[in-house]
């Protein structure tokens, strides 16, 4: 494993925060505002000349400071959306980590430190199966495996990008402004409530799922892609496409932008435990302003939300000081908080491959619980292998 050099890590560190110029924000904030796809269309409205947006958004995503993904509406398409926090047994933490992905329906899996030392676990279980993935994972533990975990399952996922009122494009700094955040005041009187809607459910087909995960790898994949991939003619594709926008299976589209360097950063979940209904209510376009929340999701059946949070690690104790402060004034019940090592982060797209037009969503423990049999067999047996170790790189956060 290479260590990079003193004259390489700052270079890397100054080449995001000179990436973010006053053009390439106002680029940003409209990518994030009407959709990445259309690059004209950006031009537009944010007055970058064409050439120039052009230019600029090719070289953020060669750099992999950049990247567009759309986040699927899971439940319009028959799954729900839950993390799983897992402590493994002392020693087994990669098979924990693959054990977690043999049901096939994962969507991150990070190692994690503080509430749960282990591994952080998004999944996106068909919506029938939620208590058979919960007994699967009950299984962990009686596989010696896992030491304990804990799951709940999310609502409507917001992302957002940086704030870009809390930076001086000229001194290329932001400004946390905890005093302020500490003093913020809702609207109390028009705060929305924030019951979930009972989602409509749509027609799709394993063509439309398909598309739908391209575009939650690369949000600006071109139609032409499409037409070759389900073997159609362009226009066939665009009306394709149209149809899923129009049904909502595009929930949201996800503008992932690096604002500080990692190697001076930290990344986070946190989640917020509000003491009822209007508290949780109230507080949430909080979160929408602050420069350093990348997404947040509510979490089912609870007054709470989770939120991915990446800052400057110089910042971090303010932010618990913030939190606590909110406990002891009663606007939080509680808090609680792991660190997320983004070094380690898997990712994977929704798994269309295990839907079929005729039968739906495949979930199936029997056979899920035979290839951990398997993998723990394998495991006990396998002449020990030199740990994994990785160098340092660009990541990405989401």
């Amino acid at each position: 494993m290479s260590l990079p050099t003193a004259d390489e890590y700052f270079d890397r560190i100054h080449r995001i925060t000179s990436l973010l110029d006053e053009e390439n924000i106002k680029i940003i904030s409209a990518m994030k505002k009407y959709g990445p796809r259309n690059l004209q269309h950006i031009s537009r409205k944010s007055g970058v000349p064409y050439p120039t947006v052009y230019t600029r958004v090719t070289k953020l995503e060669g750099e992999g400071l950049l990247q567009t993904w759309a986040s699927p509406d899971h439940s319009r398409i028959g799954l729900a959306r839950g993390v799983v926090l897992l402590t493994p047994v002392p020693g087994r933490e990669l098979l924990a980590r693959e054990a977690l992905k043999i049901p096939g329906y994962w969507l991150r899996v990070i190692r994690c430190s503080g509430e749960i030392n282990g591994y952080y676990s998004l999944q996106a279980i068909p919506s029938n199966n939620r208590q058979d993935f919960e007994q699967y994972l009950d299984q962990l533990i009686a596989s010696g495996i896992a030491a304990s975990y804990r799951i709940f399952w999310l609502g409507d996922f917001r992302s957002k990008i940086p704030n870009f009122e809390y930076y001086d494009s000229k001194k290329k700094a932001w400004k946390f402004e905890w005093k302020a955040w500490l003093k913020f005041a809702p609207d109390e009187k028009h705060s929305e409530q924030t019951n979930e809607i009972m989602v409509e459910k749509v027609s799709f087909d394993k063509n439309d799922l398909l598309i739908l995960k391209e575009l939650e790898k690369n949000a600006r994949r071109k139609l032409s892609e499409f037409a070759q991939m389900i073997g159609v003619t362009l226009p066939a594709a665009k009306y394709r496409f149209d149809n899923i926008v129009k049904k909502g299976l595009v929930q949201d589209y996800v503008i992932d932008i690096l604002p500080y360097a990692p190697e001076v950063s930290e990344l986070y979940e946190i989640r917020l435990d509000y003491p009822d209904e209007h508290h949780l209510a109230a507080r949430e376009k909080w979160l929408q302003r602050l420069p350093f929340v990348l997404n947040y999701s509510r979490i089912r059946g609870a007054n709470s939300v989770t939120a991915r949070m990446y800052m400057p690690r110089g910042e971090v104790n303010n932010l618990i000081t913030l939190l606590s402060s909110w406990v002891r004034e009663g606007v939080l019940d509680r808090f609680s908080y792991m660190a997320l090592d983004p070094m380690t982060i898997e990712a994977q797209t929704f798994s269309y491959e295990q839907f079929d037009d005729k039968n739906g969503w495949h979930f199936d423990n029997r056979e899920y619980l035979n290839a951990l049999r398997n993998l723990v067999s394998a495991f006990e047996t396998k002449v020990p292998t030199p740990a994994p170790f990785q160098a340092p790189t660009l990541i990405t956060l989401q």
